[in-house]
């Protein structure tokens, strides 16, 4: 009888968090010379439009970082490999996660809409790709996509192999690959992608010459 009323729980919060998003902000921000999450662009800290724009979408959202650090920000999710990078990030939200689909957004892509992230979700629900991922000039935005929990397995076996780079990964699992024709037909662009690196960067965002 509790086996069944606990397996009743369990499918009801499958059902709640549907949706799941995760903010990568575990980054060294090295490049730039503090760290990003805590940058103002446009009015508003990185890390707060990351879980503006994110939380239009889903119904759950959790910080993948240091949780001293974002512990007053929202729940968080820390690296099981830490050091390791973006893959390890990713890994860390799908071990957490209770949902089949999981949506990650790196916290340094200022550009990033709901419209966008709303368009990756409505394909990511049209498939059955263990990745939904767009890809522009610059290649694939594995860092800007909808992942199943399945990705955990070979993202966990490429970390304990020290193989951290995201793309050598999705070589040995499925992927649904958004272009550049898709993304423009859609109203988007390269630049929806932009990543605030450098301090460079961040002026040129703020400018607007980009």
């Amino acid at each position: 009888m509790y086996r069944g009323i606990s397996l009743m729980l369990f499918h009801m919060a499958r059902r709640k968090h549907s949706r799941m998003g995760f903010v990568l902000a575990g980054g060294m921000s090295s490049r730039m010379g503090t760290d990003k999450a805590f940058l103002e662009f446009d009015g508003q800290t990185l890390l707060n439009r990351a879980l503006r724009v994110t939380g239009a979408i889903c119904e759950s959202v959790m910080i993948v970082g240091d949780r001293n650090k974002f512990a007053n920000y929202g729940s968080v999710v820390s690296d099981i490999f830490p050091g390791c990078g973006p893959l390890a990030g990713i890994h860390a939200a799908l071990t957490h996660s209770i949902a089949e689909l999981n949506l990650m957004l790196a916290v340094d892509m200022p550009f990033v809409s709901t419209e966008l992230l709303g368009f990756l979700w409505a394909a990511a629900e049209d498939n059955d790709a263990v990745i939904t991922v767009p890809r522009v000039g610059k290649g694939l935005q594995p860092l800007c996509a909808v992942y199943r929990r399945d990705f955990r397995i070979p993202a966990e076996k490429a970390l304990r192999a020290g193989n951290y780079k995201i793309d050598a990964v999705f070589s040995g699992v499925s992927i649904r690959v958004i272009d550049d024709r898709e993304l423009t037909a859609a109203g988007f662009s390269e630049r929806d992608f932009f990543n605030v690196n450098t301090p460079q960067d961040r002026l040129a965002a703020e400018d607007g010459r980009l």
